[in-house]
Parts: structure tokens; sequence; C-alpha cells
């Protein structure tokens, strides 16, 4: 049970992030749900407390693909909630064209620049909470990603399936270079790869391919026990798959590459590195 615990989970209105913050609200947690639209938000809170019987469920708008709504986001979430023992980084799109209000790729921008500076800017409620969880959702797409640095800086990165590849791989190495920043805070840092889920991201794939998707219940599972499990609860640095830690990409293990990347990435959120 997650009775006193504070969960912050974003892309929750539909999903994998709504299963995850319904199954974190039967744990008796308050739950805090972080959508775009305010309808479908709305209609998602309603329905989550009350399967849940818990009255405890909040509803935060952020569009994520604009740093300054992130800032918001968190901004809000230090004001109201004086604690926070869960965050988990749900929301990402698969995106084929377009830049974001700030200039970057919409797919890399929302997928991984969001995540951390969301996740950079709650650290020290993380820390003041602590035992606390990060949760990062991955994918084995990641095994396919590549970051150049130069193409970062410069937002000058790639578009489609490459940028979320390229994406989920900087997510990876952001929560490796996240949990040894960590080590003896209290606050654990994991990613995971939920499996070929049938959500609204995976929109382009055939009617026939559908079948062999998993459901968005079955895609949380991983989420739900990295981020409520007693036995995980001091594991950090690991890429979690069916609930057990697996090896990611040989390019994401490079340390040298996620302290650079750690840098570069905080320059364009502004952050200090």
């Amino acid at each position: 049970m997650l009775d006193g615990k504070t969960c912050l989970v974003t892309g929750a209105n539909s999903g994998m992030g709504k299963e995850t913050a319904l199954a974190l609200a039967q744990m008796k947690a308050t739950v805090v749900m972080v959508c775009r639209n305010k309808r479908k938000g709305e209609a998602a809170r309603r329905e989550i407390s009350k399967k849940a019987g818990n009255e405890s469920v909040d509803l935060l708008l952020c569009d994520l693909s604009s740093l300054a709504e992130v800032r918001g986001l968190a901004a809000e979430v230090r004001n109201r909630y004086g604690k926070l023992h869960v965050l988990v980084n749900n929301a990402g799109l698969l995106s084929f064209s377009g830049k974001t209000v700030d200039g970057f790729e919409t797919t890399f921008a929302v997928n991984y620049l969001a995540p951390f500076l969301l996740t950079n800017l709650l650290l020290e409620l993380l820390k003041s909470s602590a035992p606390s969880r990060v949760v990062n959702v991955a994918s084995v797409t990641h095994f396919g990603g590549h970051i150049d640095l130069a193409a970062i800086e410069n937002r000058d990165t790639p578009w489609g399936f490459g940028a979320y590849s390229n994406s989920k791989l900087a997510l990876v190495m952001f929560t490796y270079e996240l949990a040894r920043r960590l080590e003896e805070t209290g606050v654990t840092a994991n990613c995971l790869h939920p499996g070929g889920v049938a959500t609204g991201i995976w929109r382009i794939p055939p009617v026939l391919v559908r079948p062999f998707l998993k459901s968005a219940k079955k895609g949380a599972e991983t989420s739900i026990y990295l981020a409520s499990a007693p036995d995980v609860e001091k594991v950090s640095g690991e890429y979690f798959e069916d609930k057990v830690a697996k090896k990611s990409s040989d390019e994401s293990y490079e340390e040298k590459k996620a302290l650079a990347l750690w840098d570069a990435t905080s320059k364009l959120v502004g952050l200090s590195a």
C-alpha cells in the first residue's frame, strides 16, 4: 500500500499512464495526474477516483512540448504538495513533423527534454521525501538510437522513427546518469521497456499487427512494479522489461557521453549543468 505517498504520472489520461495512475490510486496513494487536455484529463480523473475508491486523485494540466509549461508544472507541484515519493515520466509521442514553441523537434522534446527538465526541477522535493523513485518509460527502440551531440546542441535532430529511437536512448542514458548522481540520497532512478503496447502512440501499425500488441494494462505492469514494489525500493540505474532487469544498448552505458549529454541538455533547457 502507498498510504501517505504522493505519486505523479505524466500522460495519465489514457493508455499506460492511465493504468499506472489507477493502480497507484488503488494502493491508496495521492495521485497527481498530468495531462494536456482538460476535458479528457478530468474524465479520466473522475473514473480513476471512482474505480479506486480514492478521492486523493488530482489533475494538473501541462503541454510537455513547452519548456515554459514544464517549469510551470514543476512550480505548481512544489507549491501544492509538500512531498513527492514517485515520479513516473510516462508521457511520450511519435511525431512526423513540426517543431515545438521552443524550436525543438517535437518527439525529442516531449520524450526526452520534458522529463529531463521536470525531473531536475523536482529533484529537491524527491530528495526531501526519500525514499522516493523516478521511473522513466523508455523503449526497446533505443537499441536503434544514436546520440549525436552536435546535432542536439544545434537543434538539428531527426524526426519520425529516428527521433523516437534517439529520444528513448537519451532517456535511458539520462536515467543512468541520474542514478549515479543520486547515490546515497535515497532516491532511485530506473527505466523500462513496456513491450509493444496497443496505445494511441501506435496508430501507424496496420490492423493485422494490433492483435500481437499488449494491452495498456499489461504494458503498465513494469511501471507500476518499479513505482511501488518493495523489492526494488533500493534498486537504481537499471533497465527493466517484464519486471526483470535487462541489459540495454552498448551506447547507453557510455558514461562520458552520458555526462556530455547531460551538460548539453542542461544548456538547451536552461538549467545549470
